[in-house]
């Protein structure tokens, strides 16, 4: 069968949203799956590099409203004598003062690179700034826990290309923006025509293999998506539909233990408190509705959200009303699962920096590592390579 080329563009570009490798399609065979009793991480990824300064706010530290005179947020919402958070994040205050948000300052790696690319792809990979990995820290994951999987959908990203967080050697995770366009895309008739088909070329017959994977795969996803269906009110914002569906997944009986969503862009190099103050409401509103549909289905406690961006901004404020790239910045974690809770160290040190820059104290790895082996109960060692500790806030 002949193929045009604008129908391979369009079998490509379904393909991708899976992109399995062959000896992860032969664990489809295979009849154990992850137990749906387990934990569930959703990583929530702050596109563009995040100021952390205007987010958790020193609010008695001079250096802060001096450096940034004319960005400074002056109305933060108190969250202890010396820390607020920033007013758009209303409902993150609400969880903190509840006990279910936790926030880890000043999180960063060494020898910090500044480009978008560069250091998502290290935060990504969980490598060394001087070490380029092809695997992320959640596909290695999946490589160790999921060989014996039913379906290849144990970790789940919401968007239209797969991340390399989340991209393992033999395992990876499926990508979709919306469950029933994936379905709708997967039934055409074209496409199903195509499930059976070989092809002598080994590229193109791998492509119709990971087809087939797609159309299988795209119905059990949607089914999933629409089993629960959920009285909670979502805002219309794109990140209110992406928790939406993960929160129709989360209360079905899917094997899904990792949920991927991003939001941004955070790169606020001018202007930036108009920008913050509208990607924090989106935010904001969109948890608020999640974490309330959790709880109205009583599985809060097994559910930890986690947030990261690449980078934070530097201390002093440019010339247009925003920041430029910089290095070390916070991680909210929320759930109801916390073991402990409110500001888990001090807020970043303004006298010592590093040619205006925040000198980082925690190390992004370790947070992983403890995701990993205290709530993911994987072996962060075989994963990560880190042999340096965990936290004890999950």
């Amino acid at each position: 069968m002949l193929i045009k080329r604008r129908e391979f563009l369009k079998i490509s570009s379904l393909a991708t949203t899976s992109l399995m490798m062959p000896n992860f399609l032969k664990a489809m065979t295979l009849d154990e799956a992850l137990k749906p009793s387990q934990k569930i991480l959703v990583v929530l990824q702050f596109t563009g590099g995040n100021d952390g300064l205007n987010t958790i706010i020193p609010t008695k530290n001079d250096i802060y409203f001096k450096e940034r005179n004319g960005i400074a947020i002056k109305d933060s919402l108190p969250l202890n004598d010396e820390a607020g958070i920033n007013p758009a994040l209303s409902y993150f205050k609400e969880l903190f003062d509840n006990g279910e948000l936790s926030v880890m300052n000043n999180v960063g790696y060494p020898d910090p690179d500044k480009s978008h690319f560069r250091s998502m792809d290290i935060w990504h990979s969980a490598s060394r700034s001087d070490e380029f990995l092809e695997t992320g820290w959640l596909g290695r994951f999946l490589d160790e826990e999921c060989y014996r999987c039913e379906h290849p959908t144990q970790a789940l990203e919401v968007d239209d290309m797969l991340s390399l967080a989340l991209k393992g050697e033999n395992n990876k995770a499926f990508a979709f923006k919306d469950p029933k366009r994936l379905y709708q895309t997967s039934q055409e008739k074209y496409f199903k025509s195509l499930y059976d088909h070989h092809h002598d070329d080994e590229t193109v017959s791998y492509l119709y293999q990971t087809l087939g994977s797609t159309i299988n795969n795209a119905d059990y996803i949607f089914e999933k998506s629409k089993s629960k269906k959920t009285d909670q009110t979502y805002p219309n914002s794109q990140l209110g539909k992406d928790f939406k569906t993960v929160a129709s997944l989360i209360k079905s009986d899917i094997n899904t233990q990792v949920y991927y969503l991003s939001v941004g862009s955070f790169d606020t190099h001018v202007n930036q408190n108009e920008r913050q103050k509208k990607l924090f409401s989106d935010i904001d509103e969109a948890v608020k509705s999640f974490v309330a549909d959790l709880k109205s289905n009583g599985i809060f406690e097994d559910v930890l959200l986690m947030t990261f961006s690449e980078f934070g901004r530097r201390v002093s404020q440019n010339a247009s009303n925003g920041t430029d790239h910089g290095t070390a910045n916070q991680m909210f974690f929320i759930s109801g699962g916390l073991k402990k809770k409110g500001l888990l160290n001090a807020l970043p040190d303004l006298q010592h920096l590093n040619d205006g820059d925040l000198i980082y104290t925690e190390d992004f790895r370790k947070v992983y590592a403890t995701i990993l082996k205290n709530w993911l109960k994987a072996d962060s060692s075989k994963v990560l390579g880190w042999k340096n500790g965990i936290y004890d806030f999950i």
